[in-house]
């Protein structure tokens, strides 16, 4: 099975990201002009946290706050789960499941370098299956 490193030379390392000052209303316009479920809040270069559909849809309402005078570090997630590149598409896979997330930020050595999402992985698995089920083919039709 593929790594996170191999993933990320598939699919690119291009990540969007916003700052913790900048209100969830410019959070939202910049997800739907990217077509993006979440944000990485880089402050500093630094990876502060994440921000995401979820993060909007359940705290904003409940908190009694509006997204145009919301700042994102209100709302973002500040704990964020993330992988290496060596880490592998399975690992990927129990961490999402079990911490119920869709984004992993990709970490090397403090750097951010990339973003893999839940469909990232999903293709990864059913192209590594694929793949397992050619090599069966070439072998049995080898074998007889």
């Amino acid at each position: 099975m593929a790594n996170v490193e191999k993933l990320l030379k598939i699919k690119g390392n291009h990540t969007w990201s916003i700052r913790p000052q900048a209100t969830v209303f410019e959070a939202l316009q910049k997800m739907a002009d990217k077509e993006a479920g979440a944000l990485l809040v880089i402050e500093d270069e630094k990876l502060v946290g994440i921000f995401t559909e979820r993060d909007y849809a359940r705290k904003l309402v409940l908190k009694g706050r509006f997204s145009r005078d919301t700042a994102v570090s209100e709302l973002m997630t500040q704990d964020v789960l993330y992988v290496e590149p060596h880490n592998s598409i399975e690992d990927c896979m129990v961490l999402m499941t079990n911490k119920r997330v869709r984004h992993l930020p990709v970490i090397d050595n403090e750097k951010l370098v990339g973003i893999v999402t839940i469909g990232d992985v999903v293709k990864q698995v059913i192209s590594d299956q694929e793949s397992k089920i050619a090599q069966l083919e070439k072998y049995i039709a080898g074998s007889y």
